[in-house]
């Protein structure tokens, strides 16, 4: 009987492999969605400032925010592990106040952005950024000048993924059919997984600590429409 099971969900597998190949073949994509950390741009900058202020080396806070993410929790709970009871928002307020809040610019962004973003464009497709991200992050980001037809955070939208709610608030911006519009991002339980229950097609990138944790797992696989290494992948799969 459990070697009769195996081969059924192996060939299950390999059934939902097939019909995930036909849905790449036949896709017609109008607008691309990318989400923001580990996308775009660093974190780098983000969790080292952060262990800058708690007073902790950076390494501390990084392996801190990896292991709280690896076993479902959000990352803010690495924060609560150095500082049990901390406001997190508040914190973050003071940290602005004190002349040390959140900063972003022109080298945080990885490399490919620019001339990913510009080609899709020229194709005539629409580029939204939207993640979870701070009203301040976005205000930094808009001051980047990015070829993106809109830029949208989770505080600025009041809802925060993996809600299904924000991905509702994706498809109103993206102006375009569920199915024609491509959300991209590097977190499987927060991006892949619920963009695609809300019927958009989903692009995993393998880039950044969640990107390189799950780039091999089977269920990312049959999940994501695409797995991609690099955002000027995106120009090939809009213009397929």
């Amino acid at each position: 009987m459990l070697a009769r099971a195996a081969g059924s969900n192996a060939e299950r597998t390999r059934t939902l492999s097939r019909d995930t190949e036909r849905r790449r073949l036949h896709s017609v994509i109008d607008t691309v969605v990318l989400d923001v950390g580990e996308t775009i741009t660093r974190d780098d900058r983000y969790w080292a400032s952060w262990a800058d202020w708690l007073g902790i080396p950076r390494h501390t806070l990084s392996a801190l925010v990896g292991a709280v993410v690896a076993q479902g929790h959000d990352n803010a709970e690495a924060l609560r592990l150095i500082r049990p009871g901390i406001d997190v928002g508040a914190e973050y307020r003071a940290r602005a106040e004190a002349g040390r809040g959140e900063e972003l610019d022109e080298t945080d962004l990885y490399d490919d952005v620019r001339p990913a973003l510009t080609a899709l464009r020229k194709m005539g497709v629409r580029v939204l950024v939207a993640g979870n991200q701070t009203i301040r992050a976005g205000q930094l980001l808009c001051t980047l000048d990015l070829p993106a037809d809109a830029i949208a955070t989770s505080e600025e939208w009041g809802v925060a993924k993996p809600q299904p709610e924000f991905f509702e608030r994706v498809l109103e911006a993206a102006q375009a059919p569920a199915d024609r519009t491509l959300y991209v991002g590097d977190h499987p339980a927060n991006d892949i997984y619920p963009a695609k229950a809300v019927g958009l097609k989903t692009a995993h990138i393998r880039r950044g600590p969640w990107g390189y944790l799950w780039g091999a797992d089977p269920q990312v696989a049959v999940a994501a429409d695409w797995r991609i290494d690099s955002l000027t992948e995106l120009i090939a799969i809009a213009a397929h």
